[in-house]
């Protein structure tokens, strides 16, 4: 798993050279998956960069990724190993010049996230952790806040590319408002769970794709994070892989946290 981790490492730093090349070009081309989900060139050349660099490394392993191979269903219960890709997670950042995108790169095997890596190009920012083995970022070990207050907690969030159904997302952000310290919405799910495990953050909830929280869900874990969600699992849902209603907080503040989320919509 060492090995792995360190290809993954590499080809992260290898695709997030292209990006940060491809951002620099004039002329950046944006499209609009179903209409509303912005896609650049950059993300298919780093998602094509990626998934070939791995079909040829190990031509037996599967790809799920957001960009070439987003219907791969079931991750948990397939026998192969399945590499998890989000070549850039924050692209409405990316293609506006911020500085908040991320590779994300995880790899899944025998119903578990063995490995991940999140790669911030733009701040030189590698975050990484296997399994069972902590987290770092730039090789050094990282660990979640030591907040135990709600109140004084910087949660993070973000909002869906679909305008419909918000009203419980917005009575969620009138709680948290209301009941801590202050929220942050920064563009990229992969770094806001990341940020959790450092430290930045104290908190995050969100329903997400598994290409977004794959890699950064098993980092947080191994930062110790508490990782779980807010509404009930549905029957066969695996919980390290199910995308809806995720929150992540330290061990103090999970609870208070996520019994928040669910009385703002009673």
């Amino acid at each position: 798993m060492e090995k792995l981790l360190e290809f993954a490492r590499e080809l992260a730093r290898e695709a997030g050279r292209l990006i940060v090349k491809e951002q620099q070009k004039a002329g950046l081309v944006r499209e609009f998956k179903q209409g509303k989900e912005l896609v650049t060139q950059a993300d298919l050349n780093a998602d094509r960069l990626i998934c070939e660099r791995i079909g040829r490394e190990f031509s037996e392993h599967l790809i799920l990724s957001e960009e070439s191979s987003p219907d791969l269903a079931d991750v948990h219960l397939l026998p192969q190993p399945v590499w998890i890709v989000d070549p850039i997670d924050g692209t409405v950042n990316f293609a506006h010049g911020h500085s908040q995108s991320a590779v994300s790169i995880a790899l899944a095997k025998d119903g578990h996230i063995e490995l991940g890596v999140v790669y911030n190009p733009f701040t030189d920012e590698m975050f990484s952790a296997l399994r069972g083995q902590g987290a770092f970022l730039n090789g050094k070990t990282i660990s979640v806040s030591k907040e135990t207050e709600l109140s004084r907690a910087l949660i993070a969030t973000g909002f869906p590319y679909r305008k419909t159904g918000l009203k419980p997302l917005i009575q969620r952000l009138d709680a948290v408002l209301h009941n801590c310290a202050d929220i942050r919405r920064l563009g990229s799910a992969a770094l806001d769970i990341c940020w959790v495990a450092c430290g930045r953050l104290d908190g995050f909830y969100e329903t997400l794709s598994l290409w977004d929280f794959a890699a950064a869900g098993l980092i947080a874990r191994e930062a110790g994070a508490q990782y779980g969600h807010f509404s009930e699992l549905p029957p066969g849902a695996h919980p390290e892989f199910h995308n809806e209603d995720i929150v992540i907080a330290n061990q103090v503040l999970f609870e208070p946290l996520k019994n928040l989320l669910i009385e703002a919509t009673r």
